[in-house]
C-alpha cells in the first residue's frame, strides 16, 4: 500500500509538472512569430513614415527613415493645417465614441440581463431577431438608415452618427451569455425577498458581476465607433462634424489630381493615422487589468 501510494504520488506530480510546464512546440512558435510580425509591421511602417517630410516620404523606401527625424514637425502641422481642423475632427471622435460606447455598452447589458433573467413573453422571438440581426453588417443598414434620417431631418447632424451606434446585438449577446452564466439567480431571489426592486437589483447586485463583460463589450463598441467610417461618409456633408476617419480620408483625397487643390500631404495623413491610433492603444492597455482579473476570477470560481 506504501508503495502504491508514492507511485500515485509521483504519478501526481509528474501530472502537474505537465500542466504548469507545457512542452513547447517550435513549428507552433513560428506561426506565432509569423502572426506577431504581420500583425506589427503596419504599425511600424506607418511609424517610419510618419517621421518624414513629405519629400522624404515620396522618394525613400516605405522601411526606410528619411534624410531627417520631422515627426514632431509633422504633428504640429497636423494640428495646425487648415486652421486646426484636426483638433475640431478629433473632439468629434471622441464625443461620438464616449457617448455612443457608454449609452450602447449600457443598453446592451440591460437587453442581455432581463434576456438572460427575466421571463416576458416574446422572449424568444427578441433573441432570434437579435442573434439574426448580428449576421447583418452595418454597411448593408447605412443606405436604408440614411433615407429615414433624411424623412426625419436629421441628417449632417451628430444624431445621424449616433443613434445607430447605440444599438449593439453583439453586444447584447455577449451580455446575455455572461449574465446567464455568473449572475446567480439565487442571489437575485435573495434580493428580491429582501424588498430590494428590479432595478436596484440590477445596478447594485448584478451589475458589479458583469464587470468583465462590460469592458468586453464597452472596448468593442469603442473600436468601432472611433474606426467608423462608412456611416459618417453617408451621413455628414458639413466638414466641422467629421471624425477623424473621415477628416483623414478628405486630406488623402486632396493629394489627388481630382481632389482640389492637388497639395501633397501624406505625410500629414499618415502621422494623423498614427495619431489616432493612441486612443485605442490607450483604451486597451488601460482596462487590460479589469479585463484579465475579471477573467481570472471567473476561472477560480468555475
Amino acid at each position: 500500500m506504501k508503495g502504491r501510494g508514492l507511485a500515485m504520488k509521483a504519478n501526481n506530480k509528474q501530472t502537474l509538472y505537465t500542466i504548469t510546464n507545457p512542452r513547447k512546440s517550435n513549428l507552433m512558435t513560428f506561426f506565432a512569430f509569423l502572426f506577431c510580425l504581420y500583425s506589427l509591421l503596419p504599425y511600424v511602417w506607418l511609424f517610419i513614415n510618419a517621421t518624414k517630410t513629405q519629400r522624404d516620404f515620396a522618394s525613400t523606401f516605405g522601411l526606410s527613415f528619411g534624410s531627417r527625424f520631422a515627426l514632431w514637425e509633422n504633428i504640429v502641422s497636423v494640428f495646425t493645417y487648415h486652421d486646426g481642423i484636426f483638433i475640431r475632427w478629433l473632439m468629434n471622435s471622441v464625443f461620438y465614441t464616449v457617448v455612443s460606447t457608454v449609452v450602447s455598452t449600457l443598453l446592451a447589458a440591460l437587453a442581455g440581463y432581463a434576456l438572460a433573467k427575466l421571463h416576458f413573453r416574446g422572449k424568444n422571438i427578441v433573441l432570434l431577431i437579435i442573434l439574426g440581426s448580428i449576421s447583418v453588417p452595418g454597411i448593408a443598414l447605412a443606405i436604408p438608415q440614411f433615407l429615414l434620417f433624411s424623412k426625419m431631418g436629421i441628417t449632417n447632424t451628430p444624431w445621424a452618427v449616433l443613434i445607430p451606434s447605440f444599438v449593439s446585438p453583439f453586444g447584447v449577446y455577449l451580455m446575455w451569455i455572461f449574465s446567464a452564466q455568473s449572475v446567480p439567480t439565487g442571489l437575485l431571489e435573495a434580493a428580491e425577498i429582501d424588498g430590494a426592486g428590479p432595478w436596484r437589483t440590477f445596478f447594485q447586485i448584478s451589475l458589479p458581476l458583469l464587470a468583465p463583460a462590460l469592458v468586453t463589450v464597452f472596448l468593442f463598441a469603442f473600436v468601432s465607433v472611433w474606426n467608423n467610417f462608412f456611416l459618417p461618409l453617408v451621413m455628414l456633408k458639413d466638414t466641422n462634424l467629421y471624425p477623424l476617419t473621415l477628416g483623414l480620408y478628405q486630406w488623402n483625397l486632396m493629394g489627388s489630381s481630382a481632389g482640389g487643390s492637388g497639395e501633397m500631404i501624406q505625410n500629414l495623413v499618415l502621422t494623423g493615422a498614427l495619431l489616432t491610433i493612441i486612443p485605442l492603444i490607450i483604451a486597451f492597455l488601460s482596462l487590460q487589468k479589469y479585463w484579465q482579473s475579471g477573467l481570472s476570477l471567473g476561472a477560480e470560481k468555475g
